[in-house]
């Protein structure tokens, strides 16, 4: 199993991006996904959450601006960034919850490698 985040980039101060986190392999059901970022020199703090049934969690720097959602049937979890600020460039990571299993199953999670979000003009 593998979460691997896609769509940073450059963008302009009130800008948008759109990051993808695939998550692909052999498991049961996806579960809650969890977006992070990590600034240089900064603790990786969370952004954004999803639960299976769609329930969402925001940081309070980035509510109103950002949006989590996901396609379960894709296995893929988003998350749209609007009005984009020079403060929310840093490494966005997927993390993802998966169930193993129906019966028996266990509850793994794992981590993407990160995309870059730069925001600047």
């Amino acid at each position: 199993v593998q979460a691997v985040e896609s769509g940073g980039g450059l963008v302009q101060p009130g800008g948008s991006l759109r990051l993808s986190c695939v998550v692909s392999g052999s498991f049961f059901s996806l579960n809650t996904v969890n977006w992070y970022r990590q600034a240089p020199g900064k603790e990786r703090v969370l952004v954004a959450r999803i639960t299976s049934g769609g329930s969402t969690n925001y940081g309070d720097s980035v509510k109103g601006r950002f949006s989590i959602s996901r396609d379960n049937a894709k296995n893929t979890v988003y998350l749209q960034m609007n009005n984009l600020r020079p403060e929310d460039a840093a490494i966005y990571y997927c993390h993802a919850f998966i169930s193993t299993a129906q019966v028996m199953g266990v509850e793994v999670d794992y981590w993407g490698r990160g995309t870059q979000v730069t925001v600047s003009s």
